[in-house]
């Protein structure tokens, strides 16, 4: 009876190790599967204006999740500046000046880093302006020319001149950058309308270029950030009206850093939004939007 209880029970142990085995074995092959999902190594990517502020923010977490970065700026110290910040952290970087809204300067920024690595995976539309243009009916023709044609022209351009370089690569991912802004023009009324106004026509511009090239296998989605500190959202978040504003309307009662706009590049960079296209993605500490 004991040799027999003792050899049920070694049975026992060693059916009960070889389920722990393979459980062990099974998270490790899901551990692996979820970090090659969040992982962009191996992958280009493209971002405009990305010397500071959102953009640069951007730029680094690609780098640092893997990918190899080429940043921009429409001014040649800017893009120094930055890759030598970029560089001394270890992260695989390079650059060049580029003017989104210049033609020339977008093909540049293109073909030469196609003729580098062979295409590129990964398209982050950043750039854009926000002149003091007050109240949408007191914008002039020359500002309002410089809003669209930076902030809307200039993103659908690059976009579709990348293509090329993209399609073919198997994971493209394009994304823009719209802006709380977009779904809420009344709230930037006083300051820039038609800046406002520019960035509702970058989310109409995202949900009709995902339904064109899906089916070409490229996925395109659109960051709305809320107020972030930068030094280019400075005209809101330096004025005295924009605490009142935030404590009456947005939920964490502040304002936005940049990593936390890149975090969210990343993500939807990566394989684990590979079943997301065609959104904008409000990122703006839950104020509301909405049309």
């Amino acid at each position: 009876m004991l040799k027999t209880t003792s050899l049920l029970s070694r049975r026992f142990l060693l059916s009960s190790a070889a389920s722990a085995g393979q459980d062990v074995r099974q998270m490790a092959t899901a551990s692996e599967l979820a970090r090659q999902r969040r992982s962009l190594q191996g992958r280009v990517a493209v971002v405009t204006a990305s010397t500071d502020g959102i953009g640069f923010a951007m730029a680094q977490r690609l780098a640092v999740d893997g990918a190899h970065v080429v940043i921009s700026s429409r001014h040649q110290k800017n893009v120094d500046e930055a890759l030598a910040k970029l560089k001394s952290e270890g992260l695989s970087v390079s650059g060049m000046v580029c003017h989104a809204g210049v033609k020339e300067d977008r093909t540049r920024l293109l073909e030469k880093t196609a003729a580098e690595f062979g295409g590129f995976d990964i398209l982050i539309s950043n750039a854009a302006v926000n002149p003091d243009s007050g109240r949408l009916m007191k914008c002039t023709e020359e500002v309002w020319d410089k809003i669209f044609d930076t902030n809307v022209k200039s993103s659908f351009f690059l976009a579709k001149e990348a293509l090329p370089h993209m399609e073919k690569r198997g994971k493209a991912s394009i994304i823009f950058i719209s802006s709380i802004g977009g779904y809420l023009p009344n709230c930037a009324i006083e300051f820039m309308g038609a800046y406002g106004l520019s960035k509702t026509a970058v989310l109409g511009l995202t949900k009709l270029m995902a339904i064109e090239l899906g089916p070409r296998g490229v996925r395109v989605n659109c960051i709305c950030p809320g107020l972030i500190e930068t030094r280019f959202g400075d005209v809101i978040t330096n004025d005295k009206r924009t605490p009142r504003l935030m404590r009456d309307n947005c939920p964490l009662q502040r304002n936005g850093r940049p990593e936390e706009m890149a975090g969210l590049a990343a993500f939807l960079a990566s394989d684990d939004s590979s079943y997301i296209t065609g959104s904008n993605i409000v990122a703006a500490g839950g104020l509301q939007s909405g049309f």
